[in-house]
Order: structure tokens, then C-alpha cells, then sequence
């Protein structure tokens, strides 16, 4: 892939995803021959680093599982040393839909991050119980946090022009929830600013991620948990960038 001096990245970070990700990388395609594709694959066993090439992407491959936050901070590794714009992350799974990438990177016109919002009167996606409590709790936090208001602040479909691309490359935590949640607050607090585009997401076409009430309550306490933590981290950052 050429050196860029501008354009947009689309970052699929991938594990595992073989049944899902071909047909991903195609649509990222046909929505805009000049969106670049690349899959970041997060130590997968089966063939998607096979299928990701096949279908058109640039395949980043790990040598070992390192999470989504891990797959994400390598693409914006590569995005910005190709000297690209802006970029975006997509999900493997389907679930975000390619012709709402325009939709979302619209967003970077005034702001520097811009998410994919699930919850903002668009779609039907619905999350119940203690993960949906978690997600309305850490939107409220966030919102304050970031001055704006924010629905859906744990949602992966997000896009970051050139000063985000470089914050994330300074800092992206890889652990649970820390990818979306520390991640924000990070940037927020390093003076990025934050805005969210109403989106629709779709349904997984093969795979089931875990719904179970003892893992809705788990996400509850790690969301907790987690939020706690970029808190902490975000109020040394600004520390350290009022220094």
C-alpha cells in the first residue's frame, strides 16, 4: 500500500472472523473504491488473515490475541506512519454498516473523534438489564466529561482525524472496555473534542456474542471498574499537559 498523503483508513481489527470478514471487506469496497482496508488480525486460528487478503485488505497479522485495543492501536500505528487523514474503525463481525462510514467521518468536520452512535433515535439496537444500565451510566459520566452529549460512548464504530490518530498512537489500552471507555476519556483530556453521529447497526451473520445475565452483571462491574480507572489516568494526563 503506497504512502498517503491524506485519504481514509478503515481499520478491521479481527479475530477469528473468517465466516464474516471477507464479505466485511468487500462492502467497505464497494461503498468507496478509495477507502484503504486494513485488516488487523488479532491472532486468529482460522483463515481470516486468508480471507482479508483475498477479499481486498491489507492484512496486518499479530503473533498472539492481544484485543481489540491491542488490533486498534497497530492500525492507527500503520495510519499514521502512511501519512493518512483520517481513519475509522469497522468491526469485522458486520454489525457497522459501510455506507454509514460517510455518515460517521462527516462527524471529524468539527470534531476530532467522532462514534457511531447506537442509541440516538436511529435502528432498533436494544441492550437490556445490567448492560444496558452500564451503558447509560458511563454515557452520563462521559457526557459530562466530554461537555456534550454522548448515548453510546462504548460503541466501536468510531472515527479520528490526524490529532486523534496521533493521541491514540501515544496511548490505546488494550484491557476490557478500555479500548472505548479509557481510550475516550484519554483524548478528551489531552483537548481532543468528541461528537456522535446517529447510526443503525445490523446483526452478526454467523457467531453470537455472550447475552447471559451472569455476563451482563460481569460487564456492569468491569464497566464500572474501568471507568474508574480512565478517570484516574485522564486527570493525570491533563495534569501532565497543564505542566
Amino acid at each position: 500500500m503506497a504512502q498517503q498523503t491524506g485519504g481514509v483508513l478503515v481499520i478491521v481489527p479481527a479475530w477469528n472472523e473468517e465466516r464474516n470478514v471477507g464479505n466485511t471487506v468487500r462492502e467497505i469496497l464497494e461503498t468507496d473504491p478509495a477507502y484503504s482496508v486494513v485488516v488487523v488480525d488479532d491472532g486468529s486460528t482460522d483463515d481470516t488473515a486468508r480471507v482479508a487478503r483475498e477479499a481486498g485488505a491489507r492484512v496486518i497479522p499479530l503473533p498472539f490475541n492481544m484485543g481489540v485495543g491491542g488490533a486498534m492501536r497497530t492500525g492507527f500505528t500503520y495510519a499514521q506512519r502512511h501519512g493518512y487523514a483520517r481513519a475509522i474503525q469497522v468491526d469485522a463481525d458486520g454489525q457497522h454498516n459501510p455506507r454509514d462510514i460517510a455518515a460517521v467521518l462527516s462527524g471529524l468536520e468539527h470534531a476530532d473523534i467522532s462514534i457511531g452512535a447506537r442509541f440516538a433515535d436511529v435502528g432498533q439496537y436494544e441492550a437490556k438489564g445490567p448492560r444496558r444500565w452500564a451503558m447509560v451510566f458511563l454515557a452520563g459520566v462521559l457526557s459530562r466529561v466530554a461537555k456534550t452529549r454522548l448515548t453510546d460512548v462504548t460503541s466501536g464504530f468510531r472515527a479520528a482525524n490526524q490529532r486523534a490518530i496521533d493521541q491514540y498512537v501515544r496511548y490505546y489500552p488494550a484491557e476490557y472496555l478500555g479500548d472505548t471507555v479509557d481510550s475516550l476519556v484519554s483524548a478528551i483530556h489531552s483537548g481532543l473534542t468528541v461528537t456522535q453521529v446517529p447510526v443503525a447497526m445490523r446483526p452478526r451473520v454467523h457467531g453470537k456474542p455472550s447475552q447471559s445475565p451472569v455476563g451482563a452483571s460481569i460487564y456492569l462491574l468491569r464497566s464500572v471498574f474501568a471507568l474508574s480507572l480512565a478517570l484516574m489516568r485522564g486527570s493525570r494526563v491533563r495534569s501532565e499537559v497543564s505542566a
